[in-house]
């Protein structure tokens, strides 16, 4: 996800977070504190992803190491394909 598309999606769900509130509740300060708690979780969630994203891929790459030493001698050889051209 682009940042530019999260901000604009952030930016729209705090204005119906907001709007919604300030119809529940019929105050403005109510209102603002509902918002920037949305976007406060919003940005948590984001960051969160963010670091899920990167561990994620850190974790991926040690799994993908062999761990048996044998693993290691016995690597598979590419073979060429076989041409019935006469090549």
């Amino acid at each position: 996800m682009y940042f530019p598309q999260f901000l604009i999606g952030m930016l729209m769900a705090s204005s119906v977070v907001g709007t919604w509130a300030y119809a529940a509740t019929g105050s403005i300060w109510m209102s603002v504190a509902w918002t920037l708690i949305t976007a406060v979780l919003l940005q948590v969630g984001y960051l969160g992803i963010v670091f899920r994203l990167i561990y994620g891929r850190r974790h991926s790459e040690q799994k993908a190491e062999p761990t048996n030493a044998d693993a290691t001698k016995h690597q598979a050889v590419p073979h060429q394909p076989k041409h019935n051209d006469g090549r």
